[in-house]
C-alpha cells in the first residue's frame, strides 16, 4: 500500500527550508534544488507542492507572516486584562522583530519585503498582511484615544500606519547594526508613550 503523504506538512517543511536559505543567502540564494536538499525531499516532491519558484516563495511569505501573527495574538491572549495601550505596545514590539531570537525571522521578512518591491506576486500578500495589522493597530489606537482626554484627537488610521512604518524601520536599523535592539526598543517605547500621553 503506498505511503500517504501529508501535503500540508510537506509544504510547511519546504517553507521552513525557504526561510532558512533566505536567512543565510537572501532570496537570490533560494533555488528549488537547494530547497529540496534543505527540506530533505526530492525535487519532484517540491514541484508537486509548488508549480513555480514564485508560488513557493508566496507560500513561504504567508508562512512567516502567519508565524508572526500567531505570536502577536498569543502575546495579547496571555494578558487579556491589559489596557489597549499596553496591548498596542506588545503587538508593535512583536511586529518589529527586535529580540535576538527573532533576528533570523527579521532578515527573512526584510528579504521578502525587498523582493516585493519588484514582484507583484509577493507584494499582494504583503499588502494584505499590512492591511490586517493596520486594522488591528487602528482598533487599539481608537481604544487608547477613547480613554484619554486629549487636546487633539488621535487619528487611529494614521497612527496605525505610523506605528507599522516605525516598526519596519527599526527592524532594518537593528539588522544593519545602526541601532542596538535596546536602542530600537527605546525609540518604540518613546513613540508609544508620546502617543498615549498626547
Amino acid at each position: 500500500m503506498p505511503r500517504q503523504v501529508d501535503h500540508a506538512n510537506r509544504r510547511r517543511l519546504i517553507a521552513e527550508a525557504v526561510c532558512e536559505l533566505a536567512d543565510e543567502h537572501g532570496l537570490e540564494g533560494v533555488s528549488l534544488r537547494d530547497v529540496a536538499v534543505r527540506a530533505q525531499v526530492s525535487m519532484g516532491a517540491v514541484q508537486r507542492c509548488f508549480r513555480t519558484k514564485e508560488e513557493m516563495l508566496v507560500f513561504a511569505l504567508a508562512h512567516i507572516g502567519e508565524r508572526i501573527g500567531r505570536r502577536v495574538q498569543a502575546r495579547l491572549v496571555r494578558s487579556p486584562a491589559q489596557s489597549a495601550a499596553s496591548a498596542l505596545g506588545h503587538a508593535a514590539t512583536e511586529v518589529a522583530l527586535l529580540r535576538e531570537e527573532h533576528r533570523a525571522e527579521a532578515r527573512v521578512w526584510l528579504a521578502f519585503l525587498a523582493q516585493a518591491a519588484v514582484s507583484e506576486a509577493l507584494a499582494s500578500p504583503l499588502k494584505a498582511s499590512y492591511a490586517a495589522l493596520e486594522e488591528a493597530f487602528a482598533r487599539l489606537v481608537e481604544e487608547v484615544g477613547a480613554g484619554a482626554a486629549r487636546a487633539v484627537p488621535l487619528d487611529p488610521r494614521r497612527e496605525a500606519r505610523t506605528l507599522l512604518a516605525l516598526a519596519d524601520g527599526l527592524t532594518a536599523h537593528v539588522l544593519i547594526g545602526h541601532l542596538t535592539a535596546d536602542a530600537a526598543q527605546d525609540v518604540l517605547d518613546a513613540h508609544l508613550t508620546a502617543l498615549f500621553e498626547g
